[in-house]
Parts: structure tokens; C-alpha cells; sequence
């Protein structure tokens, strides 16, 4: 069975803070919206998306190092960024989406089954299978998958055919309806990628997402709690809110494959997806994420941290709203 997808949709850039390299991406048949990509959103003296790619050719141009995940790590050396921990490199090739065709077996699926995906990444350019991957956060390729009504998450790794060497997953379907997933990964030689695909498991009607205003109320994950505090209290479109995270108790916290914590936050229609980690941890027990919500939604935030070898997730459910004067 053949994911669902418009003929006409491509894939969507992962979108950063100061450049075109996060992006919200679009299933379901379902229209992308840019995770700020309307600049008249972002307020008197905010600066454009256009202002912020120039700003970042220039330093490339200067010969300054970047993280290809978070563009605002910079350095005048090579080396390692400390969110992420992959190699600095100097200036990055123009953003281009790649494509990625997805195979479900068996075609007739169940709830409470299993389904196999098999993923084949194609170049931009000759549509060639695309074998060679950059490790981020230490996969070479990072899957989301979420049901459409938000209930079910996890975040997990598919596995690379020795022969083929595409990937593939087994994934567990507790459910009937759409499950959205989100493919995270990184050519050789081009840029990061995040793309999303769709597939419905018969057996019930497709529930939309119930996501109200709930995120002043700490989490209980599997061995800590997470508490959430964002500035502004009440997060606008299209502008940066801060999300400050506090864990209890703050012992025995470990990197969770090469950060210090993960997020995914999706708006309740399923058509922005923007995947970040914190913009400063150091293993203690408070971090602090950067997210741009793109458009006016109720959103669902998950967010992950390792204590003691155990992965927690907790999500909030966080609404943006529209900026007035």
C-alpha cells in the first residue's frame, strides 16, 4: 500500500530560527503552512526571513562554521556543536527537497496490528536512491509517528537493509484511523530533510485532534516529572516563545541520543510539524527551548529526556495565538 500524499505536495524543509532550514510540513491532502513564513506576523522591527538568510550567507561567506541543525551555533574553527553534537561545517548548500517513497505491507491493515514501512530517499536531481546519510543525534534516520487524533506518539529508529541499504520499521498500530509519520534525516551533500506521509488503518472513523489549553500543570513521566513555564505567558503566531523546562528530581539525567532533550510540537490540524532540542542544557534540570508557533492553533508539545536509562514523554498542549495591535 502506497502512502497517501497529493500528487502536487513535496516535502518541506525543516525550518531554523535564522533560515530556511525548518520548515512545517504537510500530509494528508492537507495544505503546508511555513512555520513563519509570513513575515507581516512577526510585529514592528522583527526581522524578515530574507533579512535573516542574507545575515547568514554573509557569515558563511566570512568563512565562519555552522551547525547544520541549529544555524545560530557558530564558531571561527571547526568543530562539534554543543546541542547536537555534529561536525561544524563551513556554509551549507542551497536547501533542496528531497523525495522519499514509503511502501506499507500488509495492505490490509488491522488495529492492534503491526504494519512494516519501507522507505526509499530519491536526489532531487536524477530521482536516484539516496544511500549515503549524515548521522544526526546518532541515527542517520529519525521517524515520528502520530495518530491523527494525537493520542498515540513515539519517536523511533528504522533499521537499514544490509543489501538495499534502505531503511525500514515495524510499527505497532493500537488503533484504527490516520497515523501521520515523519521522516528526519540528512544527505550527504544536501541539507536536513523533514517529511511527513500518511496511511489509514480501517476500523473507525477519523477522530480530528481534541488538543485544548492544558501546559500550566506539571507531567508525570516514567521516573520524573516535567514542569513547563513559557514567555510570553500566552505564545503569539508567528513570533519566538521560550519554553523554560524544569525536571524533578534533576539526578541522573543522561543525553538521549545527543541531546539533552527532544521536542515535536504539532498543531491540532496535523499541518505544522517543527522539531527542535534545547537551546541551552547542560544536565541539569532546567532547559530552555526556542519554538515558533506558525500560525494561530492549539498546539501539542512533546518533549523527551533520559533519567537513570529510562526515556520519558510528556507532552502540553499549548495554544498560539493570533498577534493584534
Amino acid at each position: 500500500m502506497r502512502l497517501l500524499k497529493r500528487a502536487t505536495e513535496k516535502p518541506r524543509r525543516r525550518r531554523a530560527a535564522v533560515g530556511p532550514l525548518m520548515a512545517g510540513v504537510a500530509a494528508l491532502g492537507l495544505v503546508a503552512a511555513c512555520a513563519g513564513g509570513d513575515d507581516s506576523r512577526a510585529g514592528p522591527g522583527a526581522m524578515t526571513d530574507a533579512e535573516r538568510e542574507a545575515q547568514v550567507q554573509a557569515l558563511f561567506d566570512a568563512g565562519v562554521y555552522f551547525c547544520p541543525m541549529d544555524l545560530d551555533v557558530r564558531s571561527s574553527e571547526p568543530g562539534f556543536c554543543p546541542r547536537c553534537r555534529m561536525a561544524l561545517v563551513m556554509g551549507l548548500p542551497e536547501p533542496v527537497d528531497y523525495t522519499m517513497d514509503v511502501t506499507v505491507t500488509p495492505e490490509l491493515l488491522e488495529p492492534g496490528g503491526t504494519a512494516r514501512l519501507d522507505f526509499v530517499v530519491r536526489d532531487p536531481w536524477e530521482d536516484r536512491p539516496v544511500t549515503d546519510f549524515e548521522i544526526m543525534h546518532e541515527r542517520p534516520f529519525h521517524l515520528f509517528v502520530m495518530s491523527q487524533d494525537l493520542g498515540h506518539f513515539a519517536h523511533v529508529h528504522p533499521t537499514r537493509d544490509s543489501e538495499t541499504e534502505n531503511f525500514h520499521i515495524d510499527l505497532d498500530l493500537p488503533r484504527a484511523g490516520l497515523y501521520q509519520v515523519l521522516a528526519d534525516f540528512y544527505p550527504v551533500g544536501g541539507t536536513p530533510q523533514l517529511i511527513a506521509r500518511s496511511f489509514i488503518v480501517p476500523g473507525g472513523r477519523l477522530e480530528p485532534a481534541a488538543v485544548g489549553v492544558d501546559y500550566t500543570a506539571p507531567r508525570q513521566g516514567e521516573n520524573l516529572q516535567v514542569e513547563l513555564v513559557t514567555e510570553p505567558a500566552e505564545p503569539i503566531a508567528g513570533q519566538e516563545t521560550e519554553l523554560y523546562f524544569t525536571v524533578t528530581p534533576g539526578e541522573g539525567l543522561e543525553p538521549y541520543i545527543g541531546a539533552w532533550g527532544h521536542m515535536l510540537a504539532v498543531s491540532d490540524d496535523l499541518i505544522d510539524t517543527v522539531h527542535g532540542h534545547p537551546f541551552i542544557a547542560d544536565g541539569g534540570p532546567e532547559m530552555l527551548f526556542h519554538l515558533t508557533f506558525p500560525r494561530p492553533r492549539n498546539y501539542r508539545v512533546w518533549v523527551q529526556f533520559q533519567r537513570d536509562g529510562v526515556v520519558n514523554t510528556v507532552h502540553f498542549d499549548i495554544p498560539a495565538k493570533e498577534l493584534t495591535f
